[in-house]
């Protein structure tokens, strides 16, 4: 588990400077001039001096130049990476409908594989960001990412190559059967919306069903950071779990951006349906701030902790757009260590305290004087009103 940018990019730049025989990127956007670390090669050139064989998958942009980034956008980006190099970049316009391709993935060498929500672009913000997010003069970036070895690789491998060969006609070679690298066992589950792809005309739909599960059975706490929470099959889950807690201890925390980039009615409407169904104050929606009075820091990460024994991460927000709609990936752990560990990094991290509790949560958000975390702002049973069809028409990124 890699939280933030800080400390995920600089390993996956390590891995990526270490591939000898192939590397396959998949995302929602690439900006040549990305810099994975401080001073480092831009991803241009860190591809390009590569031995190995270098595939980007990127979708090929809005087309309608009202939405970020535009198709012509990611042309120009596409020409800037691969004019004078070996690299070899497709642009996927299988989409639908104002949609797109979210996932953020990588797989170094059919050996090593990433998975979860950093994009390698500068669109939106600087994602190389530490985990104490200084100020800045300009928003932090709050994400996180997976690194995976095993046999689990080839499950990631093969979903870019579906899509690859979908979009070129060219087939990959599956990488080497792998041995067994751990102890964890641990499952990649997928969106991909029906009717995109010849070779899976009925689509997958995974990660709900994943997230379905995890909520269903939490007993104790649900712990959730997303960049949108406007997926009512979830917030009706949670909604019934407050309304009849499962066990004395049962616990919501969610963290959220102050400011999503487009979805906020949507996401404070359904936060007011779990307001009104929270008679016993279990539930907690904060948002994450730099300190010294600096600018919010953007949560983009994609994680679910259930319990402290079921773990997902990945590229998925838990709205229609994630779930239904976009190409999503998601790594999914049952185990308790792995989750326990995670969920205590993130809360040291957002509360700045070790063994912190969920009455730390209300605690610290609560006081003035810390200024890393605050209550999501306007959050009330009066925001259901702003419950009404939901945001369809906007890109997520």
């Amino acid at each position: 588990m890699l939280v933030d940018g800080g400390e995920a990019l600089p390993r996956l730049e390590a891995d990526l400077a270490g591939a000898r025989d192939s590397i396959l990127l998949a995302g929602w956007a690439f900006s040549p001039d990305f810099r994975l670390s401080r001073g480092g090669p831009t991803l241009r050139e860190l591809l390009a001096a590569s031995p190995a064989e270098v595939r980007v998958l990127a979708w090929a942009g809005a087309p309608l130049p009202l939405f970020t980034p535009s198709r012509a956008a990611v042309r120009d980006a596409r020409d800037r990476l691969t004019r004078g190099t070996r690299i070899r970049m497709a642009l996927d316009a299988r989409e639908r409908p104002l949609h797109c391709h979210h996932e953020k993935v990588a797989v170094v060498d059919g050996r090593v594989a990433y998975v979860g929500g950093i994009d390698l672009t500068t669109l939106g913000g600087d994602r190389l960001d530490t985990s104490d997010h200084p100020a800045r003069g300009s928003i932090g970036w709050h994400d996180a990412a997976a690194r995976v070895e095993g046999p689990l690789v080839a499950d990631v491998h093969d979903h870019v190559a579906l899509r690859w060969h979908e979009v070129t006609g060219e087939r990959l070679d599956p990488p080497r059967a792998a041995e067994t690298a751990g102890t964890l066992t641990a499952q990649f589950v997928r969106t991909v919306p029906n009717g995109v792809y010849d070779a899976l005309p009925d689509g997958d739909y995974r990660i709900l069903e994943a997230y379905v599960r995890a909520l269903r059975s939490a007993e104790r706490l649900v712990y959730l950071e997303s960049q949108f929470l406007w997926a009512p099959e979830l917030v009706e889950i949670l909604a019934e779990k407050l309304r009849r807690p499962p066990s004395d201890e049962f616990a919501v925390v969610l963290l959220l951006p102050a400011r999503p980039n487009n979805g906020a009615d949507d996401t404070r409407g359904q936060l007011g349906v779990l307001v009104e169904a929270d008679r016993e104050r279990r539930l907690l929606a904060c948002s994450l701030w730099q300190p010294g009075g600096g600018e919010q820091v953007y949560v983009h990460a994609k994680i679910g902790i259930v319990d402290d024994r079921l773990l997902l991460l990945g590229s998925a927000n838990l709205n229609e757009h994630s779930l239904y709609n976009d190409t999503e990936a998601c790594i999914v752990v049952q185990d308790e260590p792995l989750a326990r560990t995670t969920r205590k990094r993130l809360w040291q991290e957002h509360l700045g305290a070790d063994g912190a509790s969920f009455d730390s949560w209300r605690e610290r958000a609560e006081d003035d004087a810390y200024e890393r975390l605050r209550l999501l702002p306007h959050v009330s049973r009066r925001t259901r009103r702003f419950l009404g069809p939901l945001n369809g028409l906007l890109v997520d990124g």
